[in-house]
Parts: C-alpha cells; sequence; structure tokens
C-alpha cells in the first residue's frame, strides 16, 4: 500500500476537527458531505477536496484559524490535496510530475506551440503567399494547409480528451464512488450545479473573494470563462458544419454564426481571464495555497491570450498580418490542448465527478466505501 501523504494526514486532522466543531455546517457542499462520515478513508478526503470550490468561507468563520494552535485552513489544505489529486490520476502517469511545475510547464508548451506552427508554415508555405494579404473563402487554408491545421487539432485536441478521460476513471475508482450516481436525478442535479456554478455562490450569499465580506465576484468571472469558452467552442462546431455540410470555407462574413459565437466568447474569456487573475492577486493571501499561484496564473494567462489572438486574427484577417497572427493563435491553441490534462483545467472533471457522487450520497445513499 502507497504511504500516505503529509497533505492527506493533514486532511484528516481538520476534517476530524470541523466533523466534531460543525459550525460551517450550512456553509457548502463539503460540510454536510463530511457530516455524513464518522472517519475518512484518502478516497474520502479526496472527494471533499474537489467538492471545494475555494469559497474560503469556512477560513473567515472559523474560530480554529491560523493563528490558532489547531490552524484549521480548508481552503488552502484542500487546493494542495487538489493539486495531488490532478497528479495522482494524471495519465500517462510519469506525467503526473508536470504538475509539480506546472507553471513552467503552461508557459514552455505556450512558447513551443507557437514556435512549431510558425516554423511548419514557414517551411511549407512561399513566402510571398505568407506575408501577402489573403482574401475570400479558403484564405487561412492558403496560408496554412487544411490538412496540417486539421491534423494537429485532432491530435492534440483527441489527446487531451483521451488523458482526461483515462484520469477521470481513475479518480472515479480511487473515490469509490457510488453504483447508481448516473441515474436521471442525480445526473440532473450535478449538470445545473456544473452549468450554474452555484456553489461558487457559498451558502447563497457569495463567497470570501477578497476578505471577510461576501460577493459574488468569482462565480461571474468564472461563469464569464467557461461562457466565452464554451462560445469559442461553439464557433468552432459552426465551423466546421458550414466547411464539410454546406461547403463554406473561413474565413466568414462578420455576422455569420462561427464569427459572432467567437467574437462575443473571446471577449468573455478575456474578461473572466483577466478578471480573475486581478482576484488571485489582491485577495488575502492566508487562505490561499501561493505554491499553486503559478500554475493557475500562467494557465489564464494562456486562455488570455488565446482569446486575445483569435480577436486580433478577426482584426487583421484582410492584411498581410493575417499569416503570422493565424500561426500564433493556432500555436497557443494547440499548446493549451496539450496542457490540459496536466494543469487545473482538469479540477472542472473531477469537481464534475465529485459534484455527480454528492448528489447521489444526499439522495439518502451511505457513501461507499473508499479506497484508502
Amino acid at each position: 500500500m502507497a504511504t500516505e501523504s503529509e497533505t492527506v494526514a493533514e486532511a484528516r486532522r481538520q476534517m476530524e476537527i470541523c466533523n466534531a466543531c460543525r459550525y460551517c455546517e450550512g456553509y457548502c457542499a463539503v460540510f454536510p458531505a463530511m457530516t455524513m462520515r464518522r472517519a475518512f478513508t484518502e478516497g474520502d478526503l479526496t472527494h471533499l477536496a474537489n467538492l471545494c470550490h475555494g469559497c474560503k468561507g469556512c477560513y473567515h468563520a472559523c474560530q480554529y484559524a491560523p493563528p490558532h494552535p489547531f490552524g484549521i485552513n480548508i481552503p488552502v489544505t484542500f487546493a494542495e490535496l487538489r493539486n495531488e489529486t490532478y497528479a495522482q490520476h494524471a495519465w500517462p502517469a510519469p506525467m503526473g510530475a508536470l504538475f509539480a511545475r506546472n507553471g513552467t510547464v503552461v508557459s514552455l508548451l505556450a512558447a513551443l506551440g507557437v514556435a512549431l506552427v510558425l516554423v511548419l508554415t514557414v517551411a511549407l508555405q512561399d513566402p510571398a503567399v505568407l506575408w501577402s494579404a489573403q482574401r475570400g473563402a479558403g484564405a487561412f487554408f492558403r496560408v496554412i494547409p487544411h490538412w496540417l491545421m486539421i491534423s494537429l487539432g485532432v491530435l492534440t485536441f483527441g489527446y487531451a480528451l483521451f488523458a482526461m478521460a483515462m484520469g477521470a476513471r481513475s479518480y472515479w475508482r480511487a473515490t469509490g464512488s457510488p453504483a447508481g450516481a448516473f441515474a436521471p436525478a442525480p445526473t440532473a442535479e450535478a449538470a445545473v450545479d456544473i452549468v450554474t456554478m452555484r456553489n461558487l455562490g457559498g451558502g447563497g450569499h457569495g463567497c470570501n473573494d477578497l476578505d471577510e465580506g461576501f460577493s459574488m465576484r468569482r462565480r461571474w468571472l468564472h461563469q464569464a470563462l467557461f461562457g466565452g469558452f464554451m462560445l469559442c467552442f461553439a464557433a468552432t462546431c459552426t465551423g466546421t458544419i458550414y466547411h464539410y455540410v454546406f461547403g463554406w470555407k473561413s474565413p466568414h462574413a462578420f455576422f455569420s454564426l462561427p464569427v459572432q459565437f467567437g467574437t462575443w466568447g473571446g471577449v468573455l474569456m478575456m474578461i473572466g481571464a483577466a478578471g480573475l487573475a486581478h482576484v488571485k492577486i489582491i485577495t488575502d493571501p492566508v487562505p490561499v495555497a501561493r505554491k499553486l499561484a503559478g500554475g493557475e496564473f500562467a494557465m489564464l494567462a494562456l486562455l488570455f491570450l488565446i482569446a486575445a489572438t483569435g480577436l486580433l486574427l478577426l482584426a487583421v484577417r484582410h492584411t498581410g498580418a493575417m499569416g503570422v497572427m493565424l500561426a500564433i493563435h493556432l500555436g497557443l491553441v494547440f499548446a493549451f490542448f496539450v496542457v490540459m490534462p496536466y494543469s487545473k483545467m482538469v479540477h472542472g472533471v473531477y469537481r464534475g465527478l465529485a459534484l455527480l457522487r454528492n448528489a447521489k450520497e444526499k439522495r439518502g445513499a451511505a457513501p461507499a466505501a473508499s479506497a484508502a
């Protein structure tokens, strides 16, 4: 049996104190789930850590928070445990080590992605085409061949989806998630929680985003980032339908569905990413796992740059700058796909599964025996 980490032991110590106190029972989804347990296996703690949305309400209300000798700081402990969870369930297993230097990895892969697409574009394309204005249907593919664009996209995105699916499978087994969790009622509840991000509202009055005051700021910014991301995904999907079903090749007219989805999606992504970075900078640093900040800032910067270069590409698509901007934008996108399974982006997968398990448990099922 693997040796238990210090973070797991510390999470158990704090949960045992919290389970005896129960002052924060109504604060968020974590504490009602905690009260269903008398003991905490590693699987239980992993589940609770991923159920936590980092609202920090428990820290600001806790009579045992630092400088009390008990030193209860659930937001930091659970954030560190989540990061261990991501590394533990990463696929393939050796890639879990990337979480230790997440900020450096994200930055390096972003740079390499841009460099790769630029080098391939220059190598395969006549410079006269690359640096000249391209107009009309198929202009993008005159700069970067269609087969290259599609091949890189399918390979990187396909790899990301498979790696995250394998990680989700490992997580689901490790937490001993209950049978029947995928029944319609708990699935629907979890889906609503994911889409509305209800748990980022604390107990309904908001989270302690900056200090002990309540705010919905972080929830709104997360919704902007998530909504923008989904609009950009919708732009890709509609663009694919335009290309393969109707034979309409990009770039499309400004008021077409792909361009409108992508434009507003990019704006929302920039607002969400910049806003969340600002919140991280000005928030109370004590209930924050600072050693994880580098990776979080790097991922927010990457999302911001993807959105910004997409909007810049829209602005210069009929000029000689289009070719280079297209290569930079695609390089960032492909780098994002590769790094997704080894960055905080996987929190959406594990948190979604934690919400699903919680929805099932609230319906009267005793918590399953979790893997130690």
